[in-house]
């Protein structure tokens, strides 16, 4: 069984289209969708769904991104976590391709469509590989063997954004094996307005700042040639601008030492090395 995961804070326009496509999933599912005190009718809807379907469960628990994940995953009883958005749709066949990959690996990367302002759409990923890996794969549609997710204690609750990467960073370090499973389509709306889109970028600069100041020295693992070949356009590049300054943000207003979990004591972090 795989136990699908939601985090929702005021999905009421989109949720019941995503709910729509993962209750005609391929069986044995569940659905544990994650609320963290949304104000519209977010949880209303999920409950008339839960009435209908009885795999569907609703809890409330506040916190990060991340946090919130880690919670829904102690809830989950499947054999895989898969993590999905609230502003996502999920194609008819996501989840029988994302069964298909767990054969093949540990963690499986579907592909991801962005829908909605055309100006947004075509934007790529900045990718960082790791043991060969691309750790970029977003967390709105990738699925967790749950042995593999345990092992690493989940989602690290201290990122802003990131924590996707950090998550399969400390995975393919530990030995998992990451694959990407192309037919395992999920369409992800893109920001719908100017200020949600600088929102996104300055946030994505920071949570990469936040992974140098856990990991050390990443820069070796970016190619940026690849960058260079990218689909440059005026938003592409205003994208990288706004990124740079959440990214020097938090390297010289919000620089504190990471504390990694289970730990008492900060560790120290080399400026030099940090990146």
């Amino acid at each position: 069984m795989i136990s699908i995961i939601i985090t929702t804070r005021n999905e009421e326009r989109n949720l019941p289209n995503l709910l729509d496509s993962l209750v005609a999933q391929e069986q044995p599912i569940e659905i544990i969708l994650v609320d963290s005190g949304s104000e519209d009718r977010t949880v209303e809807i999920a409950q008339s769904y839960a009435k209908r379907y009885d795999f569907i469960k609703i809890f409330k628990h506040g916190g990060t991104r991340g946090e919130s994940r880690n919670f829904g995953a102690k809830m989950a009883k499947g054999d895989a976590l898969a993590f999905i958005d609230g502003d996502c749709i999920a194609h008819l066949l996501w989840m029988k391709e994302m069964r298909k990959g767990l054969e093949k690996g540990d963690i499986v990367a579907g592909k991801t469509i962005n829908i909605g302002n055309k100006a947004f759409e075509d934007l790529d990923r900045v990718e960082l590989f790791y043991k060969g890996f691309d750790l970029t794969f977003p967390s709105c549609n990738l699925t967790y063997k749950k042995e593999v997710f345990d092992g690493i204690e989940g989602f690290d609750s201290w990122f802003r954004t990131a924590e996707d990467i950090d998550l399969n960073y400390r995975a393919v370090d530990r030995g998992a094996k990451l694959i990407y499973a192309e037919n395992a389509v999920v369409y992800h709306r893109t920001r719908s307005n100017l200020l949600g889109f600088f929102k996104q970028a300055f946030w994505n600069g920071f949570g990469r700042k936040q992974l140098t100041l856990k990991h050390g020295r990443l820069w070796k693992n970016y190619r940026p040639i690849q960058m260079i070949k990218a689909h440059i356009t005026f938003w592409y590049i205003t994208r990288i601008g706004i990124a740079f300054l959440g990214y020097f943000t938090c390297k010289f207003f919000r620089r504190r030492k990471y504390k990694p979990k289970g730990t008492a004591a900060y560790v120290p972090v080399d400026a030099k090395k940090s990146g």
